[in-house]
This record gives C-alpha cells, sequence and structure tokens, in this order.
C-alpha cells in the first residue's frame, strides 16, 4: 500500500504555512477550514504549531490534507523546522501592508531549500489584499519575485475570503500532477502521533509524517486552535 494512501484510496497531503508573525496565517488557515475570520484584535499570535484537517476531492481523487500553521517567530525556529519534513506544499504568505514582511520571503525561501526537496509545491500568498489603500507591495512585484522562485503566486484575503480556496486548490492539484510527492511503494511504519517526535521509520517513509486518525482525535478534543 503507498504510504502516503489509506485504506479507502484516500491521498493523505502535509501542507504547511510559513512567514513572518501578523501575515495572517492562522486567519487563512481558518478562513480555509473553517470559513470563518477573528479580527486582529481577537486573534492571538500562534505558539509553536497549530492544524486542522481538510477533506476534498481533487482531480477525482480523495484527499485529507493535514495542514499545519507554523509560528513565524524567531525563538519558535527550532521548534517549527521539524514540521517541514514531509511536506509536500508550502504556502509562503507575507502581507501586502507590510514591507518588511514580503522583504524576509528569500530568507524563507532559503530555509525551505534546507529542509524541503526542490520537488516540493511552493506558493507566494500576498495576504491582506482588502487593504488596498495601505498597500506596500504591488501584485506586480509579488508574482515577480514568486516566478523568479519558481512558485505559484496568488493574493488573497483571510478578511473577505477572496481567493482563499483557490490558493489551498491550486497547490493540491499541483501535489497531484506530480505522483512523485505522494506515490511511493515504501511500507510505513507507524509514527508516534501529533505530538510525538514524529521520525521516520525508513528512508521511504515520509518524513515527519503522523497517524491522520490520531491528529482527528486531537483536534476534536481542542488539540488545534487558530
Amino acid at each position: 500500500m503507498s504510504q502516503d494512501k489509506d485504506k479507502s484510496g484516500t491521498v493523505n497531503v502535509k501542507l504547511l504555512l510559513i512567514g513572518n508573525s501578523s501575515v495572517g496565517k492562522s486567519s487563512l488557515l481558518l478562513r480555509f477550514s473553517d470559513e470563518q475570520w477573528l479580527p486582529e484584535e481577537e486573534a492571538s499570535a500562534t505558539i509553536g504549531v497549530d492544524f486542522r484537517i481538510h477533506k476534498l476531492e481533487v482531480k477525482g481523487r480523495r484527499v485529507k490534507l493535514s495542514i499545519w500553521d507554523t509560528a513565524g517567530q524567531e525563538r519558535f525556529r527550532t521548534i517549527t523546522s521539524s514540521y517541514y519534513r514531509g511536506a509536500q506544499g508550502v504556502f509562503l504568505v507575507y502581507d501586502v501592508a507590510n514591507r518588511e514582511s514580503f522583504d524576509a520571503l528569500p530568507r524563507w525561501f532559503s530555509e525551505l531549500d534546507t529542509y524541503v526537496s526542490k520537488s516540493v509545491v511552493r506558493i507566494v500568498v500576498g495576504n491582506k489584499v482588502d487593504k488596498e489603500f495601505s498597500r506596500q507591495v504591488s501584485y506586480a512585484e509579488g508574482e515577480q519575485f514568486a516566478e523568479r522562485m519558481n512558485s505559484l503566486f496568488i493574493e488573497a484575503s483571510a478578511k473577505t475570503a477572496v481567493n482563499v480556496k483557490q490558493a489551498f486548490q491550486e497547490v493540491v492539484e499541483k501535489i497531484m500532477d506530480t505522483p512523485e510527492l505522494w506515490e511511493t511503494t515504501a511500507p510505513r511504519r507507524r509514527g508516534t502521533g501529533a505530538g510525538g517526535s514524529g521520525r521516520a521509520g525508513n528512508e521511504g517513509d515520509m518524513p515527519g509524517s503522523i497517524e491522520l486518525p490520531q491528529v482527528e482525535g486531537a483536534a476534536a478534543e481542542g488539540g488545534c486552535s487558530c
């Protein structure tokens, strides 16, 4: 059995959201998974890593997403670096009204080159387009940067829901078009669960893989908040 498929034929996909603090990573995830949005004054910074489980159908296949929202603060970097392992798609998020968050993207790409393979699908997301009058980074500049980095690109707003679903859809479709990311014949050993060390059982395992049923149980118990 393929290690990224369960017995029902569902493809398991791991996605990460990375970027500077306060760019709206958690808001994008909440909007996509729960169709909700929290005002900035009510939202709190992510500590370490949060996750959501989301199911959808792409290209005629059932896909179960485990979406990991990583903290942007430097002091949490040693925690979140382990969660790069096994990711098939990565969202690099910046705030279109915050030049500093955009200028930090090369550093995030450099980190990606350290932890994930070149085949992993990457998308640059310019969030908070609802703040058009405060914009500091143009659409053209964001698009040109993404092209240089061989990444997908989209602008979105977690507040208004503009392009949020489209961003996730594009990434998952690209993953499904890249079978090497999810098709493998290597045997799978059971992991340590959602909060454990997550070591791969062997070189064929998806590094940092998790047992999704256990994660769903943790989420149901309030183990995830965004």
